[in-house]
């Protein structure tokens, strides 16, 4: 998916609460790609427009396993003192 695509994405599947903003959504592509998360290619959109889509690395989808992981604890955790409020 282009950059663009991908905000639109997490915009849509999170029913509008989620807005990914280019200033940040780019700059975190670019640390992915930097760490191996993602591999990025140029080619042409739907609108035949020149431009980057990615995609997740093996290493990547490892990492995102990870980060779930770490997301599901903290979840928890604030369930726990919700709770007991």
């Amino acid at each position: 998916m282009h950059g663009y695509g991908i905000a639109q994405h997490i915009q849509q599947i999170s029913d509008d609460v989620l807005q990914v903003e280019e200033g940040s959504l780019y700059p975190a592509l670019q640390r992915m790609l930097i760490k191996g998360w993602v591999t990025a290619e140029w080619a042409q959109s739907e609108k035949n427009r020149r431009e980057r889509f990615y995609r997740l690395t093996a290493v990547g989808r490892k990492q995102l396993g990870m980060e779930i992981s770490k997301f599901e604890k903290v979840i928890q955790a604030l369930t726990r003192v919700i709770q007991t409020a």
